[in-house]
């Protein structure tokens, strides 16, 4: 019985791998959902191949109708925009300074974003938190 188990399995040949492409073209700033999505067979470096990698994660670029949903070309919905007024948080050894900046891109949560400190006119980066604020990089 065993032998004949593994005589089908080897007879099987290996199992195809799949891809994620879009069922639809995508706009970039979209939130990609379960309709969004098709499987077809292949394997590509880079490229999505499981539904838990898209869904929910916003498209950085146009995804166009039946091309493959490269990671690189999507992540975290942005909770900060372009030119949003935002909460510089700086800590270091206890000592923690608030202030207002100004966003100069789009970010996601977890991701660094470039703002421009409103009272001393210079940029700093930053990481962005869950509630929108920045945590300034030292």
């Amino acid at each position: 019985m065993i032998r004949l188990s593994l005589l089908l399995l080897l007879a099987a040949g290996p199992a195809a791998a799949e891809i994620l492409v879009a069922a639809r073209t995508i706009r970039p700033q979209e939130i990609i959902t379960p309709r969004d999505i098709g499987v077809q067979a292949g394997e590509i470096a880079g490229v999505a191949s499981h539904p838990d990698q898209v869904v929910g994660q916003e498209a950085r670029v146009a995804l166009y109708v039946g091309r493959p949903i490269r990671l690189a070309d999507i992540g975290e919905p942005a909770v900060v925009e372009r030119n949003q007024i935002v909460s510089l948080i700086f800590e270091r050894s206890g000592l923690q300074i608030a202030t207002d900046g100004r966003a100069l891109d789009r970010a996601g949560v977890g991701e660094v974003v470039r703002v421009m400190n409103m009272s001393s006119r210079t940029t700093v980066s930053g990481e962005v938190l869950a509630d929108g604020r920045i945590r300034v990089m030292h």
